[in-house]
């Protein structure tokens, strides 16, 4: 295995990771952000506030989007599996 095919590895490995983790990354900014901005409006200072609707809002992304996740992480082990061959010398 030379170092160019191990830097193309390592580069698709942190895009999958990246790719698969941005819906719920994202709506956890989001809702927090959201949370955060009537809370500040509001006045109301309560910490469970801004965990609970973050929670179930990943919770429902997940729910939503874990087929697919499971589908991409699937396939790239199925791919890196199928190239073990050709990348030990």
């Amino acid at each position: 295995m030379n170092v160019d095919e191990l830097s193309r590895l390592t580069a698709e490995t942190l895009y999958l990771v990246l790719w698969v983790s941005a819906p719920a990354l994202v709506a956890a900014i989001v809702i927090g952000l959201t949370v955060s901005v009537l809370s500040a409006t509001t006045q109301v200072q309560e910490q469970s506030l801004s965990f609970v609707p973050k929670l179930v809002g990943v919770s429902l992304v997940l729910a939503a989007a874990g087929g697919w996740m499971a589908g991409q992480l699937v396939g790239f082990t199925d791919q890196l599996w199928t190239a073990i061959p050709t990348l030990v010398p």
